[in-house]
C-alpha cells in the first residue's frame, strides 16, 4: 500500500491507498490534531496500528510521500509553524518501507489539483485558459503556502517555494497604515503576516487599533463568523484579508502568466467563499496598473476540496510505486 500524509501546522491528515489507473484509491484515513502530539514517526507508527486494527488486516506500506509545510532540504524538513523535524529516510528506516519522500505542503496541492473533481472547483474569475500553461497553487491556513507548475513533457512539473515569506506590499492608504502597525512588532513585514489564519487575528487587531478601539484578541474563525454575521469591525477585517490576498495572488499570477489557471486552496478560502466571490478579491487580483488586462485573462479558482494536499501526495507516491504513472 502507499501512505501519504498532509502534515500542517495544525493538523495532519494520514491516508493508506492502493494504485488505480487514474487516481490512487483511498482505503483508510484519518485526521489528527498536532497540538500535543510527540512528533511524526509517532503519529504514523499510531496510524498504521489503527488502520490494521480497523481494516482487522496486516498492513504493508513500501511507499510512502508526507506532503509537510515547511522547506524541504532533501529527504528532511522543519515544519515552518510546528516545532517538528521530519526525515524520510529514517521514517523509512523504523516503518520498514521500501521508499519514503517529503515534500513540500504545496508541491503535493499542486499534484493533487488534477484529482479533484470540478464540483470542489469554484471560478471567480474564468478568464482564458491556455492548455498546459503555468499554473499557481496558493492557499492560506496556518501559513501562506504558494507553488507554481510548469508542463514537463506529459504532465505538470511543480517548483517548490517559499512564497509566502515574500514581503508585504501595502496597495493603498490603510494597508500602508496596516504596514506600520505589523512593522512595529517585526522587522519585516512578509506576506503570511497578512494573508494567513494568524494574519487575519492580527488584522482585527490592526482595525481595532485604527478605529481607536480597546483590543479584543480573538481567533481567527471567530473573526470570520462575526464577519459573516453583520460584526463591522470583523467585516472591515476581513474584507481587508480578502483584498489583500486577491493582491498577493495575482502577484504570484502575474510572474508566471499564469493562462493555465490560478487555485485557491487551503483551509481560510472555503469558510469565507462568500467574501472571496463578493468581488473585491478579484479587483485586488486584477489591480495590476499596465498588466491589469493580462491578469483579467488568468483563470483563478478556488479549490474547496479540503484533502487537496493529502491526495496529491498520494498522486507523488504512486509515481514511484511499481504501478504508479
Amino acid at each position: 500500500m502507499i501512505l501519504a500524509g498532509d502534515i500542517g501546522g495544525t493538523k495532519s491528515l494520514l491516508a493508506l491507498c492502493v494504485p488505480g489507473e487514474a487516481q490512487p484509491r483511498v482505503v483508510f484515513e484519518r485526521r489528527y490534531e498536532n497540538a500535543g502530539e510527540p512528533g511524526l514517526e509517532d503519529l504514523v507508527e499510531r496510524f498504521i496500528a489503527e488502520a490494521q486494527a480497523g481494516m482487522n488486516d496486516p498492513v504493508r506500506v513500501t511507499h510512502a510521500c508526507l506532503a509537510v509545510a515547511g522547506p524541504v532540504d532533501g529527504p528532511r524538513v522543519k515544519l515552518t509553524n510546528l516545532p517538528w523535524e521530519v526525515d524520510a529516510d529514517a521514517l523509512a528506516s523504523t516503518l520498514g518501507i521500501d521508499t519514503a519522500r517529503v515534500v513540500n505542503d504545496f508541491v503535493a496541492a499542486a499534484a493533487g489539483l488534477d484529482a479533484v473533481p470540478p464540483e470542489r472547483r469554484v471560478t471567480l474569475q474564468p478568464g482564458e485558459p491556455v492548455a498546459r500553461a503555468p499554473r499557481v497553487a496558493i492557499g492560506a491556513g496556518t501559513g501562506l503556502g504558494v507553488a507554481y507548475m510548469v508542463w514537463e513533457g506529459d504532465r505538470y512539473g511543480v517548483i517548490a517555494g517559499e512564497g509566502g515569506h515574500t514581503g508585504f506590499a501595502p496597495a493603498d492608504e490603510e494597508q500602508a497604515r496596516l504596514w506600520q502597525f505589523l512593522h512595529a512588532g517585526c522587522r519585516r513585514v512578509i506576506a503570511e503576516d497578512v494573508v494567513s489564519g494568524p494574519g487575519l487575528e492580527r488584522l482585527y487587531a490592526f482595525v481595532r487599533a485604527d478605529a481607536g478601539v480597546e483590543p479584543r484578541p480573538m481567533r481567527s474563525a471567530e473573526v470570520s463568523a462575526e464577519a459573516l454575521a453583520g460584526e463591522p469591525l470583523a467585516g472591515r477585517a476581513l474584507e481587508l484579508f480578502v483584498r489583500c490576498f486577491g493582491a498577493v495572488a495575482g502577484d504570484h499570477a502575474l510572474a508566471v502568466l499564469a493562462r493555465g489557471g490560478v487555485f485557491i486552496a487551503g483551509g481560510v478560502a472555503p469558510k469565507i467563499l462568500p467574501r472571496l466571490a463578493a468581488g473585491s478579491f478579484v479587483a485586488a487580483f486584477n489591480a495590476k496598473g499596465a498588466h491589469e488586462r493580462l491578469t483579467r485573462r488568468f483563470p483563478v479558482h478556488v479549490v474547496t476540496e479540503e484533502r487537496l494536499g493529502l491526495l496529491g501526495a498520494a498522486v507523488l507516491a504512486a509515481r514511484h510505486h511499481p504501478f504508479g504513472g
